[in-house]
């Protein structure tokens, strides 16, 4: 077990931080490796877990604190897993309004009944830049595609991410339940376990 007090979120993603740090809740500080440096790795990983793992080493390698690392993403079943590992750069970079419009138009033929996703989310939390065992979580989320985007809440894929459990968008979810039943609540409820922290 890994006791921890501050760690380095490995992402400048506003969004990440601020779901990941009232999922620790008082237990642990979370830092932004925007604090100790503005140059992200390069994600040349080809899955979530192998991203989340470049990404934690970097941020522990500037920061000299434990790092967390969060690669997720959505794949999509009638794309064969796409965007998945490019979710954020689908678009080419041009960010999520262009990421959504790009998966609407990619599925705009397509029928209900053949628009399944899920949002996954590869957790990577490592001692040191070098840490030979780091700790890795994985969470999924299940759901569909929806035809137009949905709700105000949230980011990324969120408005077009139908949660059938719930009846909603994602992005129709207050973020206190979102941060219940998400693909990261799911990672980070294991890390938890995992740390002790429950």
């Amino acid at each position: 077990m890994m006791l921890l007090k501050e760690l380095v979120l490995a992402s400048h993603n506003a969004g990440k931080l601020k779901e990941l740090q009232a999922m620790l809740g008082e237990h642990v500080r979370v830092r932004s490796v925007g604090e100790f440096s503005s140059v992200e790795p390069e994600e040349t990983g080809l899955s979530f877990v192998e991203n989340a793992i470049l990404k934690a080493r970097n941020a522990a390698r500037v920061s000299g604190l434990p790092a967390l690392a969060d690669d997720s993403g959505l794949a999509v079943d009638f794309l064969g897993g796409a965007p998945g590992i490019y979710s954020a750069r689908y678009a080419d970079g041009q960010g999520d309004a262009a990421n959504n419009a790009k998966l609407l138009d990619a599925l705009k033929d397509v029928p209900d009944g053949e628009r399944g996703a899920q949002f996954v989310c590869a957790l990577a939390l490592v001692r040191h830049a070098d840490d030979p065992l780091p700790i890795l979580c994985e969470g999924l989320w299940h759901g569909s595609i929806l035809h137009e985007a949905r709700g105000e809440q949230g980011f990324g894929y969120d408005p077009l991410f139908w949660v059938p459990e719930r009846q909603c968008s994602s992005a129709e979810l207050a973020s206190d339940e979102k941060n219940r039943i998400s693909h990261r609540a799911r990672a980070m409820a294991l890390l938890k376990q995992r740390l002790g922290l429950t």
